[in-house]
């Protein structure tokens, strides 16, 4: 089978170092004190990365751009049924479900970084904006931020059951294209 040159190393760059970022976050926001300088210079860097991704999405190579995979609320529903129906046509980059998750989970670090910026411990630590709110506004960004948590890890779990589930049932191999670069151009890996 011939390959294809899929995700650009940009993409890829992106996608694992914001894999190991959100698994620090979690560490260091379960570890509180001891890591939270930490993870306040993480979260910057995931804001970062988001911005990038953002920009990297209109400029960056064909697949990873938002024209190439995000589709409209009919063929999304139509990729669906078609997934349900285990006759769902084969995208080298993301398919029309793969496509909002990105924007979901986009949503939801952008979400969680901002809130950052803003939340506090009430004891040892704040987000550096959070003098610019007041204390009622501030409660709530911290609740946000810790809720929203929540949201992601959602996200996330659900992202990598379909990588799991394009593995098992589909017989294609998500992750080596994604330490790679490269997806056979054929039906699976």
């Amino acid at each position: 089978m011939n390959k294809i040159y899929v995700w650009d190393l940009p993409t890829r760059l992106f996608h694992w170092s914001l894999v190991a970022l959100v698994a620090f976050q979690w560490l260091s926001g379960e570890m509180e004190d001891e890591l939270m300088e930490l993870h306040l210079l993480g979260g910057y860097a995931i804001l970062a990365l988001v911005v990038f991704r953002l920009l990297w999405g209109f400029a960056g190579g064909p697949y990873a751009r938002f024209g190439n995979f995000l589709r409209g609320v009919g063929p999304t529903l139509e990729y669906a049924r078609a997934l349900r129906a285990n006759n769902a046509p084969r995208y080298l980059g993301h398919n029309p479900l793969g496509g909002w998750m990105i924007v979901a989970l986009l949503a939801m670090l952008a979400l969680q970084g901002v809130t950052g910026l803003f939340a506090s411990d009430d004891v040892m630590s704040a987000g550096p904006l959070r003098h610019l709110v007041s204390d009622q506004v501030g409660e709530l960004l911290t609740e946000l931020h810790e809720g929203s948590f929540t949201v992601l890890m959602i996200l996330v779990v659900l992202h990598v059951a379909s990588i799991l589930a394009h593995r098992l049932f589909k017989g294609e191999n998500l992750v080596k294209p994604m330490l790679t670069g490269y997806k056979d151009s054929g039906t699976a890996d």
